[in-house]
């Protein structure tokens, strides 16, 4: 508990920067909230990003990227529609078989605008109902001052996170959502083995300074 001010106040100055890149420069959606496609190609010798962006340039996708992916044989494309995509993935086949034979399709995903939008609002409404399930949990187990504590350093975890995925630029997709909410519940799970201590300790000794008991606790 000595560093107490500064563990809360610096871990709060990291959590406010990282609502500001949230925003700007944002997050490096994935296909799953954007929309849009990624095909993975693999093929007998290296694949040169130029031509693999002149192969799909006919198809009309926006925000055509190409990378590699492993190495020199595979590569990435990922490329962003906001139209119905029910058949991009035959488009792509064709094109793909006509303009770089012997390249291979190893893996297609296609998700419409409409499906992409449902994706992040379900993701974030997920990820709220279970800092709200936490509360109460902890409010009915311990007291309400405990669930607040949780509830609020479970909001610097999260939105640190968010951060580094801002700074980094790690695409952020649905396999992000999931590890957020593992992220609380880990969290949740270490607080809850303190405050069984804490609660403990505060029947055995009555007499002890809070600070004291608490790092007892921990």
């Amino acid at each position: 508990m000595r560093g107490r001010f500064a563990g809360v106040i610096g871990s709060a100055i990291l959590s406010t920067l990282s609502v500001v890149l949230f925003f700007y420069p944002g997050l490096n959606l994935g296909v799953d909230f954007r929309g849009g496609g990624v095909v993975e190609l693999h093929g007998p010798r290296a694949l040169q990003v130029d031509t693999i962006r002149e192969a799909f340039a006919p198809l009309g996708f926006r925000d055509l990227r190409v990378q590699e992916f492993g190495s020199p044989q595979d590569v990435l494309v990922r490329f962003e529609n906001k139209a119905q995509l029910q058949d991009a993935q035959r488009m792509i086949a064709s094109r793909v078989a006509e303009a770089l034979p012997g390249v291979q399709i190893r893996r297609t995903e296609v998700v419409g605008a409409r499906v992409s939008s449902e994706l992040f609002r379900n993701g974030l409404l997920a990820t709220g109902l279970a800092l709200v399930a936490v509360l109460v949990y902890i409010w009915f187990r311990f007291e309400w001052q405990f669930g607040v504590g949780v509830v609020a350093t479970l909001i610097l975890d999260i939105t640190k996170t968010v951060g580094f995925f801002a700074v980094t630029q790690i695409q952020f997709d649905l396999n992000s959502v999931a590890a957020l909410l593992t992220l609380i519940g880990y969290s949740v799970t270490d607080k809850v083995v303190v405050y069984d201590r804490i609660r403990e300790n505060l029947g055995k000794y009555r007499t002890m300074q809070l600070r004291q008991l608490i790092d007892l606790s921990r």
